[in-house]
């Protein structure tokens, strides 16, 4: 059955249709529980093991986190295809869902190390049926004719959920870890699964419309052929990536990773290479922006990476004083004092010292928050200081998202009235250019001090959220509605998993970077890197934006 012939719902003029709320709260609640669980993860493995964590240095910890991310964020390939081909959309949200929540209720366990990488294996997977999915159906509720020119405000209302989640969820987090347990935090993200599903399963005659499986077109590639040319070089190409001898990009899961990947993206292009006519257009202009868009990703999941670290060790973090009253009751600060504790054991530059197993030595001594703290601003004897918790600052990008959305819409809108509306080839090219301008800020934050004598104000971190907001609200929900108007029909959500693989690449690329964070002896330079090469991608999109716009205008107005 084609879209064209699919009985959709009537909806009055002027209204979004009640499945648009349906999936905002849906997506909501899942993403409440990926971002708590990425706020909190490279803090609960470094932390040490008296304190609940797991005990091991930044290398370690950075390569689990963006090998997560990155694994995140590349199931959806699969994912995709499978509902393409034969679940359907709504059953694979669903399995995935149900999944995702079983994964944190495992971490949450905080068991043995094989109890935990289960719970992230679970969410890994789940993701790759949840998100793609969740995001095709939303463009198949707005491919309707008079639905149609409502599809960009639709996606930015559903992007506006994922914030919501977003900017709760590190609060909840904080409250949860620093009043009870690591485990206690990541259940949270658990609840938070469940909750989505209950709600998505009550609003489901609102959406069962757009569950379409579209029929496969006789140069599709069977699912079968792409297991053996895909999948099985894939696995094979990442098992080679981890045994070869040495490292290349410093770890053998970053190795592996890139190495499967190659692969996956043979197969996207030859998906190009096998169309025809003005589909291969289509895929081309898609493919070209997805390149793009792995810079922007990289230097968006440096949140949960090296902002994590500059937040956590360089930065200010004590609660101003006016505030802490407000604070306090809700559990939001973090108490430190000169009080002897189990520390790890690191460096003038904070690089922990581990032992022959890898695991990071640890002694009896004052908290490393005071490092880097000048004498004159510890707390007096007895005291305590309350700093604002580290998870804490990765709500500060969602926040920027509910402030300047309203403010980047009108401004989109002032554009278009005087004829000068930007095209979203173009938003993705200034979308990069400032998402370098957000890691400029950085370097001028490394550049203001000695960060291993004094710390910095919060405000740089939160300024550099700030920038870097601009250039999401430019390329990200426009990235979602982007490849549902462009990819062809048929290809809709394995076109959306290629779109959630720039932003796995850019996730394991940002941790990479991240894993040689302490061979930076000057910051400046980690930063720089994003920087020049979101700089350079953008001035090589520019002159082809009037081209690839062509191709948009056209894919959206058909119905193949």
């Amino acid at each position: 059955m084609s879209q064209s012939d699919i009985s959709l719902p009537p909806t009055q003029t002027g209204k979004h249709p009640r499945g648009l709320y349906v999936l905002f709260f849906t997506e909501m609640w899942e993403r409440f529980g990926y971002y708590l669980m990425i706020g909190i993860f490279f803090l609960y493995l470094t932390d040490t093991i008296s304190h609940g964590g797991r005990g091991l240095d930044n290398v370690a910890a950075v390569s689990i986190v963006g090998t997560y991310v990155a694994l995140i964020y590349l199931t959806p390939f699969i994912g995709g295809l499978i509902a393409d081909r034969y679940l359907g959309y709504t059953k694979s949200i669903f399995i995935g869902g149900t999944l995702l929540g079983l994964g944190y209720f495992l971490i949450a366990l905080n068991g043995s190390d094989i109890v935990m990488y289960a719970g992230l294996f679970s969410a890994i997977v789940g993701n790759g049926f949840f998100k793609p999915n969740i995001s095709t159906l939303l463009g198949n509720i707005y491919n309707r004719p008079d639905l149609r020119p409502k599809k960009d405000i639709a996606y930015n209302i559903f992007y506006m959920g994922i914030n919501i989640g977003a900017f709760v969820c590190n609060f909840v987090a904080a409250y949860l870890r620093n009043n009870y347990t690591w485990g206690s935090a990541f259940a949270a993200a658990g609840v938070g699964m469940v909750l989505g599903l209950m709600w998505f399963a009550t609003g489901l005659k609102h959406i069962k419309h757009a569950d379409v499986i579209k029929p496969v077109h006789k140069e599709d590639m069977p699912i079968m052929k792409i297991v053996v040319n895909v999948f099985l070089p894939a696995l094979i190409a990442g098992a080679i990536g981890w045994f070869i001898p040495g490292n290349i990009l410093g770890s053998d899961s970053n190795d592996a990773f890139i190495f499967a990947c190659i692969p996956i993206i043979i197969f996207y292009f030859s998906l190009w290479y096998r169309a025809k006519g003005f589909e291969r257009k289509r895929i081309s202009t898609l493919l070209i922006l997805f390149g793009v868009s792995i810079i922007f990703w990289n230097i968006y999941n440096q949140n949960s990476t090296a902002l994590t670290i500059w937040a956590q060790t360089y930065t200010d973090r004590e609660a101003p004083k006016t505030i802490q009253p407000a604070l306090k009751p809700f559990g939001f600060l973090e108490t430190v004092n000169t009080k002897p504790t189990e520390v790890p054991v690191v460096d003038n530059q904070f690089r922990a010292q581990a032992d022959a197993h890898g695991k990071v030595l640890t002694k009896q001594g004052t908290d490393l928050y005071f490092q880097n703290l000048p004498k004159e601003k510890y707390p007096p004897e007895g005291q305590d200081l309350k700093l604002v918790s580290t998870e804490i600052y990765q709500s500060v990008n969602p926040f920027w998202i509910i402030v300047l959305t309203p403010i980047i819409v009108a401004f989109f809108g002032w554009m278009k009235a005087r004829g000068k509306e930007l095209s979203t080839p173009s938003k993705f090219a200034w979308g990069t250019l400032i998402a370098g301008l957000s890691s400029v800020v950085m370097i001028a934050a490394c550049l203001s001090t000695n960060i291993y004598v004094n710390k910095v104000s919060s405000w740089w971190i939160v300024s550099s959220y700030g920038v870097f907001t601009i250039s999401e609200l430019f390329v990200s929900p426009v990235g979602l509605s982007l490849t549902s108007k462009v990819a062809p029909r048929r290809l809709t959500a394995l076109m959306m998993g290629g779109w959630f693989i720039t932003t796995s690449l850019g996730g394991k690329i940002s941790g990479i970077l991240a894993g040689f964070w302490d061979k930076f002896d000057n910051k400046a330079v980690f930063f720089a890197i994003s920087a020049i090469a979101a700089i350079v991608a953008c001035f090589l999109l520019l002159p082809l934006t009037k081209r690839l716009n062509k191709v948009v205008v056209e894919a959206a107005a058909s119905d193949e």
